[in-house]
């Protein structure tokens, strides 16, 4: 069992920042890849972020490259995911989730799942 709980969402002008941290509560966090993954009400879970095990491989969706950054300390047991240039429509609910190996984009890929945090974008 890997428990992650998310932290750092919040509200935040059009244009700001916020980085998000998912600590994981298992010692083999060190072997498994992480992503990150957001929500809105009513509507499905969508990727947003991955990252492989060891750091080395990053996976984006479209819509945040270049303003998104997902990174890991394995020390630290804690994925971040470091969003800049935020726009409005990056409302959501924000979740990390946990896979055994390798960067994937689709939710069913993940077997670990955070509770989320919320992140507001206003204008």
């Amino acid at each position: 069992q890997v428990q992650l709980v998310e932290s750092g969402g919040g509200l935040v002008q059009a244009g700001g920042s916020l980085r998000l941290s998912c600590a994981a509560s298992r010692r083999t966090f060190s072997t498994r890849a992480m992503g990150w993954f957001r929500q809105a009400p009513g509507k499905e879970r969508e990727f947003v972020a991955a990252i492989s095990w060891s750091g080395g491989s990053t996976l984006y969706a479209d819509y945040v490259k270049g303003r998104f950054t997902i990174s890991r300390d394995n020390a630290k047991n804690t994925v971040y995911l470091q969003m800049s240039s935020l726009k409005t429509e990056d409302t959501d609910i924000y979740y990390c989730a946990s896979r055994t190996s390798g960067v994937r984009s689709g939710v069913e890929d993940y077997d670990y799942w955070g509770q989320g945090t919320q992140v507001t974008v206003s204008s």
